[in-house]
């Protein structure tokens, strides 16, 4: 059986369910006086199958984001030659021993959330003769269950990552709300998130390729939006409900 076929939804509803989140967006941009087209989409496919990701990629969709490494490969190797210009982003966690299997794979890392990983990194770019773009992972809400920095040492970690680690772009910090349902408190969080931005940018740490903010998904993208993210990393609301496990090829 093809891993795949375990995968929920329907790739005809790709294309209504991805028109719905632009239309929001577009609608969260009015609202605060920005253009909706400073906020790009990153489709998330985790456990998302193939023929989805395809649906999505005929609806002009180009930025796909990946949560786990060994996913994100099957689904390149499945997918090799069919999304021209599709550019691959990963979105979770990164162990230290799975940094070999991203290098060349991907354009952009949300997740960098501590200097070990990121000498670990830039080792691997560096013998491999490329940068990669990153976002600085910052826990803003706290919870313990949480990757990232503390808010109180974002400022010096991004002033780190620019020092010593020359095959790594620091393009932004990034995210993840408070999963509550208090518009308030996420909101909060996401403010907080653009804060710390704007104090790093104001230094001039990360130069002109500073100017990401990668916040808001599924459930609160709107609320990120109106408070300045610029990058939105969703996947329910374009793919609908995914299964609990990863989908790997055999």
């Amino acid at each position: 059986m093809n891993p795949w076929d375990k995968t929920s939804g329907d790739a005809h509803l790709v294309a209504s369910r991805l028109e719905q989140v632009r239309r929001r967006i577009q609608e969260a941009a009015r609202r605060c006086g920005r253009a909706a087209e400073d906020v790009t989409v990153v489709a998330v496919t985790k456990g998302v199958a193939p023929q989805l990701i395809r649906a999505a990629y005929a609806c002009g969709q180009r930025i796909f984001g990946e949560n786990r490494v060994q996913e994100m490969v099957a689904k390149q190797t499945e997918l090799a030659g069919e999304l021209a210009d599709a550019r691959w982003h990963l979105v979770g966690h990164l162990q230290r021993n799975k940094v070999k299997d991203v290098v060349g794979r991907i354009d952009l890392f949300h997740a960098l959330d501590s200097l070990r990983l990121a000498q670990e990194l830039n080792r691997r770019l560096e013998a491999a003769g490329l940068v990669l773009g990153v976002l600085l992972e910052v826990n803003v809400s706290g919870e313990p269950t949480k990757f990232g920095v503390a808010p109180d040492q974002a400022v010096e970690t991004a002033r780190e990552l620019t020092r010593h680690f020359p095959a790594l772009r620091l393009e932004g910090l990034m995210t993840v709300g408070p999963h509550v349902q208090d518009e308030q408190v996420v909101r909060g969080a996401f403010r907080q998130l653009r804060q710390l931005f704007e104090a790093i940018r104001q230094e001039g740490v990360g130069g002109p390729h500073f100017r990401h903010l990668s916040m808001g998904m599924s459930a609160d993208f709107p609320w990120a939006v109106e408070e300045g993210a610029t990058l939105v990393r969703i996947g329910t609301a374009i793919f609908g409900p995914r299964p609990a496990g990863p989908l790997l090829t055999p």
